[in-house]
């Protein structure tokens, strides 16, 4: 934008800092939640500082020193990874996470272009954008939340075979980077900004942008982020430049851009309009002293003074408060409510200004509140929202007193010209008492803003835009009916703020204006997905941006996630000292070297003091190494919507516990397909032979579903749920133990019974069963944990039954519940659910006689419908319970099984129940701890008739029948029937048992 001339110059009115609210007389709306989240911040800053000598160790996460292991292969940068080395004997992040992304970003796998080698690629687009990070600063776990989240929606559309695209980026962020660039050029060359000329400050921002940039796009790729890096969009490239002057045209050409005077926050120090994001409040009880940059002697805030305007014409006088009294100089007013009695008489009449000597109208309205203060309010219009609110209502002028760089202007008289706003204060203050005008002074609780807040009023007529400067030039001449060369333009140093550029991400980042394939292609954006706190500031102006400049709404989604907060509750700000940088959870930090960053901060001493105090008692021993595949995976785990995440390391260190079990899973596969030389087919022809076979394979094809279900519903904690589970309980904990001995041949009992299910075809056909479920489990969970299921993934290749369509398992096929239709067995699923509680009573009884090697025989007595279940999984209930034989009795003989044994279990067994129609029987020979067994017994019945009992007054109350629905009925009566035969049988045991102990 461009200002002819001869046109005035402006004079800005600058406010470093003040009270809200500011004067005591006028309602604030924001003031009791503001102050309630200042009493919650103490709270928490209270909670921390609270036991600061006690110890620290009792809750902070506890960990060991793992091994490290680094990959040495010789591996040029994006040259594959070497897979082939021997398998590490545990798992190790560095190790892993070495090599894979130069090697995907080289291959180009994270452009669109690829789609088309894809043999499964599908004609869908997915787009998004990153919500691009102030190149001022870096990463923290806020913004890896954001990466996880997105790159787990990346990978998977891309994995289906969509055409996907995510550009990388960052922002400007003006006033920031500007306040950066400043320091560091009076640091080393003792400049001020306004020494430079307009480009010879900018080519110092590139300088520093260059050097700095960098560090952002570094955290990006080692949190895994699949961003296409031939697409970076920076805020100030000379493409998104073009965009952002082209969109200012086209507003101002329709009118939604102009000039007008309003209020604006203001930095005296940069001489800026800062954003209100960018203003922090810090609460005062009262009366304090505090240290203003460019002051030699401390400022006091927090103190209320009234003085007098004397009435004209008449012998009586309206007292004002403010905190601020410099600004009276730049009073036009004085309000008063309407209903005031205490000024009917004063109404329309006028006081006169002490020093300026101007008459100042007393109005009435009614935003006054009369309880507050003395009733009357001075009206600054130039310096408070309310008064300029006022002044428009009633037409009254606005005079700027307090210039750009915070001193007086020249309106304010001789004495006060040029005089620094503070200092101005108490000369002011002087002067009215000199003049008998000064009323008194008292403590008086405010928020004061310490980013340097102003309020600012722009003017100017003479205002003309072009795309270029000879494009402002023929404006201006068709504007004013001049010749070209007679306009004389001046650049206007006026921008808008950083949310501008901001807002135009979406089609900017793709070209914008031009029509390019870019934009034709991937706008509107598929999604956008980012915090809930960036509603208003960013996402409403893409709106709204969007609709006007495009036609259309940027994106078609729009999906939020919740704040990351420390575990005190407090979102995670530089301000506060209580950022996590994600590569300190990756590759693990010390107390020593956490507590550095922040005392390399701009922190108060108070402030310094809570952060370091909270590191000291949240990682005493520093952070451990997570590595990037736990972190992702523990952000994703958080339910997305609802209560803010309040992320702990004992979190992400639980699900590096998970990539060691995933690393073990490999480690026991590939050993076990070394060692059996087994030729695999493929999952489409891969059958499963035995009762537990088919029971994973059809958990695998239930987990799949679950996973498409919940990704299409971005329910990404529901996929890292049903993952887990399937990975640690299914597969590991049930499945594998069971194959174990039969795979490994550890047990000759069991691979010399003359069971059908551990035959050889059997033994071939659980190896490619879980063959098939590691493959399969890798691929979905390669979207949260991309190194690790890249790594284990290359490793099974040379095992595969085919050739995979792609060389990277980022471009495989996402697994299709489709595809495991001939893996569902419901029955199987079913009827496991009988066999695991089987398996956790048989267990619950070894451990109570203390049994850790024998295997005694074990008798159920059960229903013929469960001994036909516990008939096929037979093997599974002998191995995972260990027990030497399973024996079954039914109490119908009309229709049991003829496999089922007819004898009753050994009266000196020991009895647990499995429901109330199903009890299981351990028959212990010899070792027994009877008095230990009598006391558990006698506890168990302890707690179970009270249970019985409380559940039996509500099932035997007048309104049971008539109030509770039948279904729930059932479910009651069936508890109170497992209950009451769990309860005869602990008796019965305990009955047992004493006869036992009187016969020794």
């Amino acid at each position: 934008m461009w200002r002819t001339g001869p046109g005035p110059s402006l004079r800005r009115a600058a406010r470093l800092c003040s009270s809200t609210p500011p004067k005591a007389s006028h309602t604030n709306f924001t003031a009791r939640p503001h102050a309630e989240k200042q009493r919650r911040r103490r709270v928490r800053e209270e909670g921390i500082l609270s036991s600061q000598h006690g110890s620290a160790e009792g809750k902070a996460v506890k960990w060991s020193e793992k091994q490290k292991i680094a990959y040495t292969a010789p591996t040029p940068p994006g040259a594959k990874k070497d897979t082939s080395l021997p398998f590490p004997s545990c798992y190790s992040p560095e190790y892993v996470e070495s090599s894979w992304y130069q090697w995907w970003e080289k291959e180009g796998f994270f452009s669109p272009e690829q789609h088309e080698r894809l043999p499964h690629a599908v004609d869908q687009t997915f787009s998004l954008c990153i919500p691009p990070p102030n190149v001022t600063g870096t990463l923290h776990l806020g913004h890896a939340l954001t990466v996880a989240v997105e790159d787990a929606l990346v990978r998977w559309r891309r994995m289906q075979g969509c055409r996907v695209l995510w550009v990388p980026g960052c922002d400007h962020a003006g006033i920031a980077t500007q306040t950066v660039v400043e320091r560091r050029l009076l640091r080393q060359t003792g400049k001020h900004r306004r020494d430079f000329t307009r480009d010879e400050f900018l080519e110092e921002v590139w300088k520093w942008k260059n050097e700095k940039g960098d560090e952002i796009y570094h955290q990006l790729r080692k949190l895994g982020a699949s961003l296409d890096w031939s697409r970076p969009c920076f805020t100030m490239d000379p493409g998104f430049s073009r965009a952002v002057t082209a969109a200012f045209v086209r507003l101002c050409d329709s009118g939604l851009i102009y000039r007008s005077e309003g209020l604006v926050s203001w930095s005296c120090a940069l001489e800026s309009a800062i954003s209100d994001i960018e203003v922090d409040s810090k609460e005062l009880s009262g009366r304090t002293m505090l240290s203003v940059p460019g002051y030699e002697h401390k400022v006091e805030f927090g103190s209320m003074l009234s003085f007098a305007y004397p009435v004209e014409g008449h012998d009586t006088e309206v007292v004002v408060s403010t905190t601020r009294p410099e600004t009276m100089l730049g009073d036009v007013a004085i309000a008063v409510h309407p209903d005031d009695p205490r000024y009917q008489t004063v109404h329309g009449k006028h006081c006169r200004h002490p020093f300026t000597d101007r008459l100042l109208p007393i109005i009435t309205d009614s935003m006054v509140d009369v309880e507050l203060g003395t009733g009357a309010v001075k009206v600054t219009p130039a310096h408070d929202h309310t008064d300029f609110v006022l002044s428009q209502r009633h037409s009254l002028p606005r005079l700027t007193v307090i210039a750009g760089d915070g001193t007086m202007t020249e309106s304010c008289g001789q004495w006060l010209e040029g005089v620094k706003r503070f200092d101005a204060r108490q000369l002011v203050v002087d002067a009215l008492v000199e003049k008998r005008l000064f009323r008194g002074r008292k403590a008086h609780a405010m928020s004061l803003p310490v980013c340097r807040y102003s309020s600012a009023c722009t003017l100017n007529e003479q205002w003309v835009w072009g795309r270029s400067e000879d494009e402002a030039r023929q404006r201006a001449a068709v504007k004013y009916g001049l010749k070209p060369d007679a306009v004389t333009l001046t650049r206007d140093p006026d921008v808008l703020d950083t949310w501008f550029s901001s807002a135009l991400f979406p089609f900017a980042m793709l070209g914008w204006p031009d029509q390019t394939a870019d934009l034709q292609q991937f706008y509107p954006n598929s999604v956008l997905e980012t915090g809930s706190d960036l509603i208003f500031f960013w996402v409403a102006r893409m709106v709204m941006l969007g609709t006007e400049l495009t036609g259309q709404l940027p994106f078609k989604q729009v999906l939020f996630h919740s704040l990351v907060r420390d575990k005190y509750g407090r979102k995670m700000s530089k301000s506060l000292g209580n950022v996590i940088d994600p590569l300190d959870v990756i590759h693990g930090v010390s107390l020593e070297r956490l507590q550095g960053k922040v005392k390399e901060g701009n922190l108060d001493p108070r402030e310094q003091l809570v952060a370091m105090e909270a590191q000291r008692k949240d990682f005493p021993a520093g952070i451990p190494e997570c590595g990037t595949d736990a972190l992702r995976f523990a952000l994703c785990s958080h339910k997305m919507q609802g209560e803010d995440l309040s992320l702990s390391v004992a979190q992400v260190l639980s699900c590096r516990h998970f990539c060691n079990k995933m690393w073990q899973t490999l480690r026991f596969t590939l050993g076990v397909l070394s060692e059996n030389g087994a030729t695999l087919e493929t999952i489409a022809k891969t059958a499963p032979l035995s009762s537990m076979d088919r029971w994973i394979c059809s958990r695998l094809h239930s987990t799949v579903g679950q996973c498409e279900q919940a990704f299409e519903a971005y329910e990404l904690h529901s996929v890292t749920s049903a993952l887990y589970s399937f990975w640690v309980h299914s597969l590991c904990d049930i499945y594998m133990e069971y194959i174990k001995p039969l795979l490994t041949q550890q047990d000759q009992e069991v691979v010399l019974t003359t069971d059908a299910e551990h035959s050889g075809d059997a033994r071939q056909a659980a190896i490619a069963v879980l063959y098939h479920c590691v493959s399969v489990s890798l691929a979905l969970l390669s979207p949260f944990m991309p190194f690790i299921t890249e790594e284990l993934w290359q490793r099974l290749q040379p095992f595969a039954p085919e050739a995979a369509a792609q060389t990277s398992l980022c471009l495989q096929p996402y697994p299709r519940s489709a595809q495991l239709a001939h893996w569902h067995f419901a029955e199987e699923e079913r009827d496991f659910l009988l066999v695991q509680e089987v398996i956790r009573v048989a267990r619950s009884l070894r451990a109570q006689c203390g049994i850790t090697k024998a295997k005694p025989d074990m008798w159920a007595v059960c229903s013929p419908s469960q001994a036909e279940v516990l008939l096929r999984f037979g093997s599974a209930i002998r191995t995972l319970s260990r027990i030497s034989d399973l024996h079954i009795c039914c109490s119908d003989r009309g229709s049991i099984p003829p496999s089922v044994h007819s004898t009753s279990p050994p009266k000196t067994s020991l009895a647990g129940v499995v429901d109330h129609t199903c009890q299981l029987h351990l028959h212990v020979q010899s070792g027994m701890n009877i008095e230990k067994q009598i006391v558990q017994l006698s506890q168990r019945r302890d707690r179970l008739v009270p249970k019985l009992d409380q559940i039996l007054a509500r099932v035997q109350s007048p309104s049971y029948l008539t109030k509770v629905p039948s279904h729930v009925r059932e479910q009651m009566d069936s508890k109170v029937s497992a209950l009451e035969q769990e309860l005869k049988t602990v008796e019965d045991q305990l009955k047992l048992l004493q006869e036992m102990q009187t016969a020794e």
